[in-house]
């Protein structure tokens, strides 16, 4: 059998997706590709409500989509104003390859046909594309999160490149929940089916936005500040480096009525949100995306995410998805619920070798 031709890339167009239309074939090569966070509408609500904007980078051979990159716009880390404006063509800046709303996956995809080498052309052509968009201040670009297949494209003379925290991920292996329940140690099981209430859909309405922003901004301060007392400066979050905004409600109040997002919360009696989750759930996996408690000392459950962790493995199973993913925090604890991990790399480009 003759293999099929790689797909050679002819151009890359940059959109703000602020203002701009999704890039014309954008909604097919999301669905073929692509996790939820990369909708459209959601990357639009993003950016508004960014510090740091992301803007959208589209690779086509001819009229199709056959790659994608989202970028943050980064500017100062004392800056306080969202969605700044694009002009100042001369203000220092540097981008970002990153889904700050999603750290295990890569914020670079390419179509299955897109081969090695027109992958590195695609960097290269992306690269001058920026440039010239967002002129003479770009110091650079540094592409976060990269897994190991990126690398070469990525890679070259003057770029520096270096291992980060990898994502954790559970392989499915298992026939039965109660499989992975064995694999688990005693002092983790007795965290399974908390008695709380618990309730959990996909394209959720009956939810306050705001009510999940607080908890969820809240969650990320305290892992944010357990980091930066651990020195793990290294990690995205909370640190002197930080580029991600507070996630915003009306953000969360669309990706949760999407139906490829399962939401779960968790109640007391009186009907305090004690703890939720988002799930992103695709045929080739499913990602435990978003997670926030309240912590022991103001009322929440301890060890609460077991129940949750163990319910998204259920989905897994249930629906026979290859993988759970679950971002690049709490390694220790995910790999006492039998995560394994997948490495992911970033690679530092500064301005004088862009392009080439």
């Amino acid at each position: 059998m003759i293999a099929p031709a790689a797909a050679e890339v002819s151009h890359v167009d940059i959109h703000d997706p602020r203002v701009d239309p999704p890039p014309e074939g954008w909604a097919a090569f999301r669905a073929r590709c692509l996790p939820p966070v990369w909708d459209h509408e959601l990357l639009r609500r993003e950016a508004w409500l960014a510090k740091n904007p992301p803007v959208l980078a589209a690779v086509r051979s001819g009229s199709r989509v056959v790659g994608a990159l989202s970028v943050m716009v980064c500017r100062s880390w004392r800056a306080t104003d969202f969605a700044p404006l694009t002009g100042g063509r001369f203000r220092p800046r540097w981008a970002e390859v990153y889904l700050p709303l999603l750290s295990g996956y890569p914020a670079c995809v390419f179509d299955d046909d897109v081969g090695d080498r027109q992958r590195r052309s695609a960097i290269r052509r992306f690269e001058r594309a920026l440039r010239e968009h967002l002129g003479g201040g770009l110091l650079g670009v540094i592409y976060r999160a990269m897994t190991p297949e990126l690398v070469p494209a990525l890679d070259g003379r003057g770029r520096i490149t270096r291992e980060i925290d990898p994502a954790a991920v559970l392989r499915n292996t298992y026939s039965t929940v109660d499989d992975w329940v064995r694999t688990l140690a005693p002092e983790v099981r007795r965290y399974l089916r908390q008695d709380v209430a618990t309730e959990a859909a996909f394209g959720r309405a009956d939810l306050d936005p705001g009510e999940l922003a607080v908890l969820l901004n809240a969650h990320r301060a305290r892992q944010d500040a357990r980091a930066w007392a651990g020195g793990q400066r290294s990690r995205v979050g909370g640190l002197h480096l930080d580029t991600r905004s507070p996630i915003a409600p009306a953000y969360l109040d669309a990706l949760v009525r999407r139906p490829d997002v399962l939401t779960r919360t968790y109640r007391d009696g009186a009907g305090r949100l004690l703890g939720f989750t988002t799930m992103l759930d695709r045929p080739d996996g499913c990602a435990v995306h978003h997670w926030a408690a309240l912590p022991s000392a103001s009322g929440g459950r301890k060890g609460l995410y077991v129940d949750c962790y163990a319910r998204c493995v259920a989905h897994m199973i249930a629906e026979g998805r290859p993988e759970l993913t679950a971002g690049r925090a709490m390694l220790a604890e995910k790999a006492a619920l039998g995560f394994g991990t997948r490495a992911l790399f970033s690679v530092a480009v500064p301005r004088p070798v862009l392009g080439r």
